[in-house]
């Protein structure tokens, strides 16, 4: 009789759980982040970040967004005269999404997949500290 949720499903939807957490959680922080730069700074609209759900679109959503988050940042970074190195956050943001694409690479992901959450765990706290410096 399989009427009841076992040990491992409920893990198995735990984990889900907590992933999709996470994921909302981090595309809220670039939305915020996005947000905070005006109009004239952004090169994406906020709104856009939320892409990043759909399955297999978002392997190349990610690097749309990486590259018009940090676009933008350095954008509204100078409107304000906030000296900031050009390109904020992009080095690591495209590392952490090539990382992200290799992962589900048979073998290579064993050792591309921790490497890419490392990258993205970094990436979001550099994005939330970029963020927390536009605060007005």
């Amino acid at each position: 009789m399989r009427g009841s949720i076992g040990a491992s499903e409920l893990l198995l939807l735990l984990l889900i759980g907590v992933f999709l957490l996470s994921k909302i959680l981090y595309l809220r922080s670039l939305q915020k982040a996005l947000n905070r730069c005006s109009a004239e700074a952004r090169t994406l609209s906020p709104q856009l970040v939320w892409l990043a759900l759909i399955p297999i679109f978002n392997f190349f959503w990610n690097f749309v967004l990486v590259v018009h988050l940090s676009r933008s940042l350095y954008n509204e970074f100078r409107r304000r005269d906030i000296n900031v190195k050009q390109n904020p956050g992009l080095r690591l943001g495209l590392a952490m999404c090539i990382l992200y694409v290799l992962s589900v690479i048979p073998y290579v992901g064993i050792v591309t997949r921790p490497a890419a959450l490392i990258c993205w765990i970094v990436y979001w706290a550099k994005i939330a500290g970029f963020s927390s410096k536009l605060v007005t």
